[in-house]
């Protein structure tokens, strides 16, 4: 990848508003994030993400969370869902997801560059 490509990259801060288990799926949660969208009349505009990281993470305990997010991928069905960008998460040694988080608070929708 070049650095040119590398650049259509949109890479954000979002705040998780909700989250709760997919019906039927042992591993993804449905979140609803503020990642800075507005509407044509300038307020702010809740995203779906679709993440398997129900294993991991109680989906009450990801409420308020800062996380990192893919904001322009093409959006994706999952178990009927539309995910409408991508959390980003490492594996730790037992290969289970960590969430990437800032260190400190940072605004919802910020650019990652």
């Amino acid at each position: 990848m070049t650095f040119e490509e590398f650049k259509k990259v949109d890479l954000r801060v979002a705040k998780i508003v909700s989250a709760e288990k997919v019906p039927d799926s042992e591993k993804l949660l449905r979140l609803e994030i503020n990642c800075g969208d507005k509407n044509e009349a300038g307020e702010s505009v809740k995203r779906q993400v679709v993440s398997g990281i129900a294993k991991s993470y109680a989906p009450e305990n990801l409420i308020g969370k800062e996380i990192l997010i893919v904001a322009n991928l093409e959006p994706r069905q999952l178990m009927g869902l539309t995910s409408n960008g991508m959390l980003l998460a490492a594996r730790n040694a037992d290969g289970q997801p960590v969430i990437l988080i800032p260190e400190k608070e940072v605004a919802a929708g910020t650019e990652i560059g």
